[in-house]
């Protein structure tokens, strides 16, 4: 079901086309590439699951590193030679020497970015379609449907299935664009370019106290339009927002300077990646006021999360891999409806029981030379689910 806004009109039409319905060597050879297509996928698993548990276990010893060695400053106005090359941590509001200014719209503001966005009322294709089997053809119904949005990116209406009437511009007259000041301190401390890329919570700004740029130009609300009538946009119109992160000076609009924790290497006055002995870099940065303790806890939650995440995506990778090496199984029987749909059960749950049992026996692998014991029940474990699924079948009559 698509949602579509109240603004704008919205145009739709249908298109049905027919072909023969595949014959069975035009499906088997469909199936060959999907094999190929599985054994890619199959193999690329393995890769994801074996690599993200080393780097799991890296990333957890560099962060237990980090927290043994992190030296706290007490004062971030003065840089101390004592901690030359050292790990340190501080907090403290955000600084940049000037403001960031866009002369177009003459707006500015003290931050560490500045983000124009710019949006172009456009029509945007939307298609449903529905396949059905009629007199041994595949026929397929497909629904079009036109509507009038604003986007920030442009959208190409050559390849619309009908562009008349629905034609957009092939290009923005104004461009979006980021403004990132050149120099970014905490304290006496200057961020290096990594630590800067890290701040990136962009809130709108409030474009009320500003008036209209040009004469061309006008304001509504939080946009300024490219527009004859902005309440009712034509295709090719603009509308430009502006978003801001890291605030660093007491604005009478915005508030006070946000504040930050960082931890990195300190390297003079400067605030630069540390390499860990596990061969990880550390270099963080958070918004708010947080100890040594909290900040890494935070990177343990982090990097636990990613594990889960890249170990679901192997398992998923691994039972995509499975599932199209054996979908031949599926297509010799097809012509068979009940012996087809059994098939196809088997065959998914053969699937999720080996990607299972091999997603759990490759974890177990990736932890062998760092915890073996580990290792060892996660390799046992990998067995459950051969004998669960050998448990379900049932036993052979007795002759």
């Amino acid at each position: 079901l698509q949602q579509f806004s109240d603004t704008g009109s919205r145009k739709e039409h249908v298109k049905i086309t027919s072909e023969a319905k595949p014959g069975f060597l035009e499906r088997l050879s469909e199936t060959s590439g999907g094999m190929l297509i599985g054994l890619v996928t199959f193999l690329l698993s393995f890769y994801v699951l074996f690599t993200n548990e080393g780097r799991a276990l890296r990333t957890a010893k560099s962060l237990d590193e980090g927290l043994s060695l992190v030296i706290p400053l007490d004062n971030i106005h003065s840089v101390s030679q004592q901690n030359e090359g050292r790990l340190v941590h501080l907090a403290g509001a955000l600084s940049t020497s000037k403001p960031l200014f866009d002369p177009s719209y003459g707006v500015s503001i003290q931050a560490v970015k500045l983000k124009r966005n710019v949006e172009m009322y456009q029509w945007v294709e939307y298609e449903e379609s529905t396949e059905h089997e009629e007199n041994g053809e595949i026929k397929k119904e497909t629904k079009y449907s036109y509507n009038t949005e604003w986007k920030s990116e442009v959208v190409n209406s050559r390849n619309f299935d009908r562009e008349i009437g629905h034609k957009n511009p092939s290009a923005m007259a104004v461009e979006s664009f980021t403004a990132v000041a050149p120099n970014v301190q905490v304290g006496s401390f200057v961020l290096s370019k990594g630590l800067v890329d890290k701040i990136d919570d962009f809130k709108q700004l409030s474009l009320s106290n500003l008036e209209d740029p040009h004469a061309d130009v006008t304001r509504g609300g939080d946009y300024f339009y490219h527009s004859e009538n902005p309440r009712r946009p034509e295709v090719g119109d603009l509308r430009v927002s502006f978003f801001y992160a890291g605030l660093s000076g007491d604005d009478p609009h915005v508030g006070s300077a946000d504040k930050v924790t960082v931890i990195a290497r300190q390297r003079g006055d400067q605030l630069v990646p540390y390499h860990t002995k596990s061969g990880d870099v550390l270099q963080i940065l958070y918004p708010g006021d947080l100890s040594a303790e909290e900040v890494f806890q935070k990177e343990h939650e982090s990097n636990t999360m990613k594990t889960w995440a890249l170990r679901a995506a192997g398992w998923l990778a691994m039972f995509v891999g499975i599932s199209l090496m054996t979908r031949i199984f599926y297509t010799l029987v097809d012509w068979f409806p009940v012996v087809r749909d059994l098939v196809n059960i088997g065959l998914k749950a053969f699937a999720f029981c080996v990607a299972s049992s091999l997603s759990l026996l490759t974890i177990s692998v990736g932890w062998l030379f760092h915890r073996p014991l580990w290792a060892l029940l996660i390799a046992l474990l990998s067995v459950v689910p051969i004998v669960v699924a050998k448990s379900r079948v049932p036993p052979k009559k007795q002759q």
